[in-house]
């Protein structure tokens, strides 16, 4: 049965933490608080755990998850390659809403759906969220929600939307309303420029104070019904 904990409490936020690690562990799904929107988590090496997160959601493999991080160093070790406009995005929005889609180490043994060599990947600020990517590695994650439904701003939300399909829901109060920026830089030693494919958290201003004219904009708004 899923049970929610208010990490709020002292006590909660120990047994909530203790009981998502061994969910993770085990190949089950947790729910999480970032620093945009809840999130639906899963051992991003587990590809049954990330089967059951498609499946949570209701969507395909066509739509991969992306991955949070703890830190740079995790970057470098999924990652191919690391270019420097990269490094500088890093630098200016990590941890953040920055969601930066790069190609995948191919000898990594792990399945995502249909990724087609690349990996997004994020490191959320939130505390919570941090704490538990340090302990089990990187997760998977998508929000908690159902394909089409808005974004859960609350873990009760979440747990509206999802129930009985994730073991563990961390409630660490109310989250932003707005999802990850997600740019995608997986090309750009081939053509020398970073494409936004959502906007968000962060906006076009700020990038392109980062990255100049390497950056093409993009007409999608902030995506507010699914991460």
């Amino acid at each position: 049965m899923a049970a929610l904990y208010d990490c709020s409490v002292p006590s909660e936020l120990l047994t909530g933490m203790r009981l998502a690690r061994s969910a993770i562990g085990r190949g089950a799904l947790v729910v999480i608080p970032t620093d945009t929107v809840y999130g639906i988590a899963a051992d991003a090496f587990n590809p049954v755990a990330i089967q059951a997160l498609l499946d949570a959601k209701g969507r395909t493999r066509s739509s991969p998850p992306p991955v949070l991080v703890p830190g740079v160093a995790t970057l470098d070790a999924l990652a191919e390659t690391v270019s420097q406009p990269v490094r500088d995005l890093v630098d200016a929005f990590w941890p953040g809403g920055l969601t930066i889609i790069v190609p995948a180490r191919s000898s990594l043994a792990w399945d995502l759906g249909d990724t087609r060599g690349t990996v997004a990947l994020r490191q959320p600020s939130d505390p919570i969220a941090l704490e538990l990517l340090t302990e089990v590695g990187p997760l998977a994650v998508s929000s908690a929600n159902l394909t089409g439904q808005p974004a859960a701003t609350t873990a009760s939300l979440a747990l509206e939307s999802l129930g009985e399909s994730v073991d563990v829901y961390l409630d660490g109060g109310e989250t932003e309303t707005v999802t990850s920026t997600i740019v995608d830089a997986s090309s750009f030693a081939g053509d020398g420029s970073i494409r936004i494919v959502r906007q968000g958290a962060v906006s076009e201003v700020e990038l392109r104070a980062v990255l100049g004219d390497a950056l093409l904009g993009s007409d999608r708004p902030a995506d507010r019904l699914d991460g």
